[in-house]
Parts: C-alpha cells; sequence; structure tokens
C-alpha cells in the first residue's frame, strides 16, 4: 500500500510542460508570448536603415521612433529630414533621446528643425540636482513603431558609425535588428508609451494598437522584453535558458563585463557538454570594458567556454541563441548597467526557422573573428596590428557603459587580489590603473589636503542635500 501511494504523489517533474515553461516565461520577462507574427531578420545598418526609411516614407498615421543616440553627422540629418517631411505632411511623429547617449553627439539645431516641422521631442532623465544618482538610469533602447503595424527593434542607433566611414577607412559596425509585424507591434507601442510618460503626458489611448486588432501575418511567436531599471529580465531569462540548454548557447555582445552568477550558469553549461560560444569585439570605444571582458576569459575558457573577438571596426550587436530554438535580438548588453539600471528592448523569439538563421549569422561571424585560447600559461592573443584611423573616439562611450566597466573591473580586481582567478595582462592593467589612481589621491590629499577635499565634500553634497529635501516633501505631503 506505501508503494501505492507513493506512486500517486505528483512530482514537479510530472508536471513540466509547454504550459510550465511558457508560465516560467511569462514571469521572467514580465511578458506575453505572441503568437502568427511575421519577423525578420537585419544585419547590419546595410538592412536596418532601408528598411526604417522605408516604413518611415510610407508613413500615413503615427510614427514613435526611439534611440539612445542620434547623431548629428550625414545619417541624423537624413533621419531628421525624412521624419520633419512626415511631420509637416499631417503624420504624427514623437522621438525620444536619452540626454546621455545625445550628449556631444547631436546638435540642437536639430531637435528644433524637428520641433518646428511638428514632430514632438521629448529628452530622458537630464540631470537632476535633486536627484544627482538617478543620472545613472539611462534608456538604452532602439525601437520604432510605423501606424501600428510594423516595428523595428535592434541595437544600432542612428549615425555614420553603423554605414562606415570610406574616407577614414572605417567599416561599419556590425549590428543586428529584426523588423516585426503582428500582434506584438502592440507590446513595442506599449514600451514606448512606457518611456513616453516617464517625461510628460501620456499617450492617448486612441494612439496606440491593441494586440486584438492585429491578423496574423506569420507564424512565428515571440515575447517583447520591455527591460525597466531593477527588473533583470534579460538576465534571468538568459539563466533559466542556459540552465536547460542541450546543444549550444551562442552569444554576441557589445560591452560583455559579466558577473559572477552570470559566468557560472554559461560555465555550468559548457562542463556539462553544451557548445557555449562568446563573441565580444576586438577593438572598442571603451578600454576599460576591453580590459574587464578580457579578464573574465580564463575561467570561462578553463570551463569550456568558447571566447572569439571579432575583428572588424566594432560589433556593437546585441544577440543570443540557445539550441537553435530561443533566439534574443535587443538593445541589452551583458553588463551590470543593462540588466539593473537601464531602460532596455528585446524580442525573444522562438522556433527553429527564426534560430536556423541567427546560427548561421553567426556562424559568418566567427568567420571574421579570432579564437581566444588557453596555453600552460596564459591566454594567446593575435599579436597587435599598426595602428589605424578607426572610427572609435576612446570617450564616446555611455555613462551605464562606464558604469558597468566600473563595477567589472572592481570585480575582476577583486578576483585577483584574493587569487581566486589567475592574474593575467588584462588583470595587470586594471590593477596598474586602479593603483595609479589610488596613489595620486593619496599624494594629493598629502601634499593639497584642502583642495584635494573637495571633490569629497562636494560629492557628500551632492548626495545630502537632494536627501534632505526628498525627506521634508514627503514630510509634508504625509
Amino acid at each position: 500500500m506505501k508503494n501505492a501511494a507513493a506512486h500517486e504523489i505528483p512530482t514537479l517533474t510530472s508536471s513540466i510542460g509547454p504550459e510550465f515553461i511558457s508560465e516560467s516565461f511569462d514571469r521572467l520577462t514580465n511578458s506575453k508570448l505572441r503568437a502568427g507574427c511575421d519577423v525578420r531578420l537585419l544585419k547590419d545598418a546595410e538592412e536596418n536603415y532601408p528598411a526604417w526609411i522605408e516604413a518611415i516614407e510610407n508613413a500615413e498615421k503615427r510614427i514613435f521612433f526611439e534611440s539612445f543616440i542620434i547623431h548629428g553627422d550625414e545619417q541624423g540629418e537624413l533621419f531628421t529630414e525624412l521624419l520633419s517631411e512626415k511631420a509637416r505632411s499631417g503624420v504624427d511623429v514623437k522621438v525620444i533621446y536619452d540626454w546621455a547617449g545625445a550628449f556631444g553627439k547631436r546638435s540642437r539645431k536639430l531637435w528644433r528643425r524637428l520641433r518646428e516641422a511638428g514632430a514632438e521631442v521629448r529628452c530622458f532623465n537630464p540631470p537632476n540636482l535633486l536627484d544627482p544618482l538617478g543620472f545613472l538610469v539611462r534608456d538604452h533602447r532602439k525601437c520604432l513603431i510605423v501606424d501600428g503595424e510594423i516595428a523595428f527593434v535592434s541595437g544600432l542607433c542612428v549615425g555614420q558609425d553603423w554605414v562606415g566611414r570610406s574616407e577614414r577607412g572605417a567599416a561599419p559596425w556590425r549590428d543586428t535588428g529584426v523588423s516585426i509585424r503582428g500582434s506584438a507591434v502592440a507590446d513595442v507601442e506599449f514600451a514606448f508609451a512606457q518611456i513616453w510618460k516617464e517625461m510628460g503626458p501620456p499617450l492617448e489611448s486612441a494612439e496606440i494598437s491593441s494586440v486584438g486588432e492585429h491578423d496574423q501575418p506569420g507564424n512565428t511567436n515571440l515575447r517583447i522584453i520591455g527591460g525597466v531599471p531593477s527588473s533583470s529580465y534579460v538576465y534571468r531569462m538568459d539563466q533559466f535558458l542556459a540552465a536547460g540548454a542541450r546543444s549550444t548557447i551562442w552569444l554576441t555582445d557589445a560591452y560583455f563585463v559579466g558577473i559572477p552568477s552570470y559566468l557560472q550558469s554559461l560555465k555550468d553549461a559548457a562542463s556539462d557538454g553544451v557548445d557555449v560560444r562568446i563573441l565580444v569585439p576586438q577593438t572598442t570605444d571603451l578600454i576599460l570594458i576591453r580590459d574587464t571582458t578580457r579578464s573574465t576569459y580564463r575561467p570561462l575558457l578553463e570551463s569550456g567556454v568558447r571566447v572569439f573577438e571579432w575583428k572588424g571596426s566594432m560589433v556593437h550587436a546585441k544577440t543570443a541563441v540557445f539550441d537553435g530554438k530561443f533566439s534574443r535580438v535587443g538593445s541589452t548588453n551583458l553588463n551590470i548597467a543593462s540588466w539593473f539600471g537601464n531602460y532596455e528592448l528585446d524580442v525573444l523569439i522562438e522556433g527553429e526557422n527564426f534560430g536556423t538563421k541567427m546560427k548561421e549569422m553567426f556562424e559568418a561571424d566567427l568567420a571574421n573573428s579570432t579564437e581566444i585560447v588557453l596555453t600552460a600559461s596564459k591566454l594567446q592573443r593575435p599579436p597587435k596590428k599598426p595602428k589605424q584611423r578607426r572610427n572609435l573616439r576612446p570617450n564616446s562611450g555611455s555613462v551605464s557603459k562606464a558604469t558597468a566597466g566600473a563595477i567589472g573591473a572592481a570585480a575582476s580586481i577583486g578576483s585577483a587580489i584574493t587569487k581566486k582567478t589567475p592574474l593575467g595582462p588584462a588583470e595587470s592593467r586594471l590593477l596598474a590603473f586602479v593603483g595609479t589612481v589610488l596613489l595620486f589621491a593619496a599624494l594629493a590629499l598629502i601634499v593639497f589636503p584642502r583642495i584635494a577635499s573637495l571633490p569629497i565634500v562636494v560629492f557628500l553634497l551632492m548626495l545630502a542635500l537632494p536627501t534632505l529635501a526628498k525627506a521634508l516633501k514627503y514630510y509634508r505631503d504625509h
């Protein structure tokens, strides 16, 4: 009788099925699965920009455009004129840009031209003395929605970097996006509306389509993941997929600074026989992040993870494909700023048809990459090439990227100091950098104590005064 009773007790594994998996994704990503969508994979600006331009030119009712950076260069001028022309023709044009992303890269004249043409332009999160640390939260999303019928989600901003600069010998940046038709377009519109209301009056309900209004133009199922600060949707989703992956985990990321728990999920999968590969740029616009990324190579390689560095001008894509069945494309970088600090937008596409295209694209990228391998004593990297003029500026990174780099550097340096990981060239450079900064800070405090202490005093005041102001406001309100 005891054995019979034991067989009647349900187990967790017996309850795991398609519904369980779907509900898990619902909770992990705070999104719903949309069926019957048409999704097209778009590679680089060569495929993305023309598709965006065609959609804008065909717009009849409304255009919602959101970009972390819109450069004031030839490409920025092109899109400004296109949007201005549609606004003058009566199309409802709304544009969102991030203050930090656009700082120093966009002329105010271009924003003024858009507004004078009838477009509504909002700037996300400019500096606020009452909330100095709030400046770290950025809108890193990149999307375009036209007439509620077609949406584009990608890692591309608007700028000549993505097209290339032939006069400087700089090749186009490598990046990835998707176009979407079907019910998921409403979710992209909802994500745009979410940011829009952060900066002023919200969109009217009539300006946003609903899921039920859309036909089923295709046979692809997907989710729109609208990341918000502290949500960690992509972070948790990737770990969930890594835990269940059986054959492959292929990641491409522009600013990879994995924290220990994320790295462990990849190492565990590789140790269990999963083919885990990571593609990152060899040349980047932030040296600190590059060295921090390289400081994670050895423990990954020792667990069986394969690491590749892109040999082109810059790989800016943020993509993943798990077992060729679950694919992610969007704006989220694999670092703490994107996972926990920014507003991000990604698409999780289910199905082997799209997954096959993602795997083929990844394999093509590996053909232009160098694999990093271990020897008995050190990592083997390609020899240094002669310096060339590249379309990269050392100080062009965002506050979010710098934050991710600083936090990642701290973790890597801590590991090196405690001897948890072997000390290599990347860790040595990070230690040398931090040590030099600390030495100069100490000397400054010794030689010029009053002057050197001013930044500390200013920083404390920036924290103290807004905190007291908020406390007083809350006290009066309640």
